[in-house]
């Protein structure tokens, strides 16, 4: 009867642990690795307050895609996003794209309300039409002070 030494069952099993905390890693983190499933598109913003990498992109309330970077482009002076939307999504040029919030102080995401009469875009073609966050504590202080 084969048995095995002390050192090569704790080898194993440390392999399987670190083997389960890499997919689980991976899984949890929502990496998108080796996968064609989304194709680019950038959007610039005036105001993205609050706005995280992996945030949802959402249409008509279902998620269609996710923030993948969000940059400077100090020589236009806008924040550049750019989304990895699903490929069976298809947008067109006169879409617009909004950051808003869940609740009232919840997480920020991106919806995009469709064009209709626009050409379709392409993988890392922009948006042009875009409406930035909503500055919440801006809102109170007018109507606080009386600004409204």
């Amino acid at each position: 009867m084969f048995k095995l030494k002390k050192e090569t069952a704790v080898g194993l099993f440390v392999l399987v642990g670190l083997i389960a905390i890499a997919y689980m890693s991976i899984k949890l983190g929502n990496v998108q690795m080796f996968s064609d499933k989304y194709y680019p598109v950038r959007a610039n913003f005036t105001d993205i307050s609050g706005l995280k990498v992996n945030a949802p992109v959402q249409m008509f309330g279902v998620k269609i895609g996710f923030v993948e970077t969000i940059g400077l482009d100090q020589k236009d002076a806008v924040a550049s996003v750019i989304m990895m939307i699903d490929k069976e999504v298809k947008l067109t040029d006169d879409a617009i794209v909004s950051v808003k919030t869940n609740g009232l102080i919840g997480d920020k995401y991106l919806k995009i309300a469709p064009g209709g009469l626009g050409d379709p875009i392409g993988a890392g073609d922009t948006l042009f039409d875009t409406n930035p966050a909503i500055d919440l504590e801006d809102l109170i202080s007018k109507f606080a002070f009386g600004k409204v």
